[in-house]
């Protein structure tokens, strides 16, 4: 079996580029491994690949649903799976890109995720709840009655994540955090270590560098009108409180047109919270069996070519 090509790295690295690159000297397609770009209509704050970089090389697993859909990681295994069988039978590499950890070990070691799944109505009484309560605390002072190890890793304000805690233990009577430990125990426990032989690579740069590039990407977001991008999802019916909209950068917009931030305060809280999500995908991905941990400092010429040498020279060891 030909193997996967997985490229990751933290947020605005520059792992899009890499990755396109690779794909049409080896031939491939882009698998997306981010858990924001299988949403339609949210292109901006995603950094969803461009038009034209998409016909540059063929994408899959970006614009798959609707923001309102709860999307989890297993729906994405599932999809996942389905997109790399059909490629490899069509002697094509996959080449998986992106920042979300989870996803990435989720389907090279084909976990299997028990997910008590959502009710609606469930949530509905939650939210009825939190509404005639009249108090913005009242979720985050319900969960910590329950499961107070979960509560102290949520935001008492993230209504969404509460609201999904607090459904899981009152569908299941356990609370959500005993949940994911029993699940992350059997996923180590687990025999087959990956399901597919992969090459994975994470890219990286000097810290200063990429909070740079960081700061830099969300200047060109506000240009290039996530304003207007969020406006246009309100517009449409999404609700603020929906999971996808409460993301790094819609939150922070959805507030501003709320008139609860002003755009400047907006701005700045997206370039901390964005540094901040760079800095735990390094923590997460060294935990990963990463195969080359490539640091970035010459120009790209430089170091995608030096990436390409490095997985040719691995595909034929492979051959050999």
């Amino acid at each position: 079996m030909r193997p996967l090509i997985v490229i990751s790295g933290p947020t605005a690295v520059g792992k899009t580029d890499c990755a396109i690159w690779l794909a049409e000297k080896l031939h491939g397609e882009i698998v997306s491994a981010d858990s924001m770009q299988v949403y339609k209509y949210m292109d901006i704050g995603t950094a969803k690949p461009s038009l034209e970089q998409q016909q540059r090389v063929k994408h899959h697993l970006i614009d798959i649903v609707n923001p309102d859909r709860d999307f989890s990681v297993a729906d994405y295994q599932v999809l996942f799976d389905r997109t790399v069988d059909s490629l490899l039978r069509s002697e094509k590499i996959p080449v998986v890109t992106g920042g979300t950890g989870l996803y990435i070990r989720a389907c090279l070691r084909s976990y299997a995720f028990t997910d008590p799944g959502a009710d609606p109505e469930i949530r509905r009484q939650l939210r009825d709840e939190a509404a005639n309560a009249g108090d913005i605390d009242y979720l985050y002072r319900q969960l910590k009655q329950v499961d107070p190890e979960t509560a102290v890793k949520i935001h008492p304000h993230d209504s969404h994540r509460l609201i999904r805690a607090l459904e899981v233990y009152r569908r299941t009577g356990t609370p959500f955090s005993k949940l994911q430990a029993e699940q992350e125990q059997e996923q180590q426990q687990q025999k087959s270590p990956s399901k597919y032989p992969a090459i994975f690579l994470f890219l990286d740069r000097d810290r200063d560098e990429l909070y740079q590039r960081i700061e830099a990407r969300v200047d060109i977001m506000l240009q290039m009108g996530l304003v207007e991008e969020v406006k246009s999802l309100l517009e449409k019916g999404y609700s603020p409180e929906l999971k996808a909209m409460q993301s790094l950068g819609y939150h922070q917009i959805s507030q501003f047109l709320e008139n609860r931030i002003s755009l400047a305060e907006a701005k700045a809280q997206i370039k901390q919270k964005t540094r901040n999500y760079a800095k735990r995908q390094l923590t997460w991905f060294r935990k990963e069996p990463v195969d080359l941990w490539y640091h970035i400092s010459g120009s790209n010429e430089e170091f995608f070519g030096e990436i390409l040498n490095y997985i040719e020279g691995r595909l034929k060891q492979d051959v050999e």
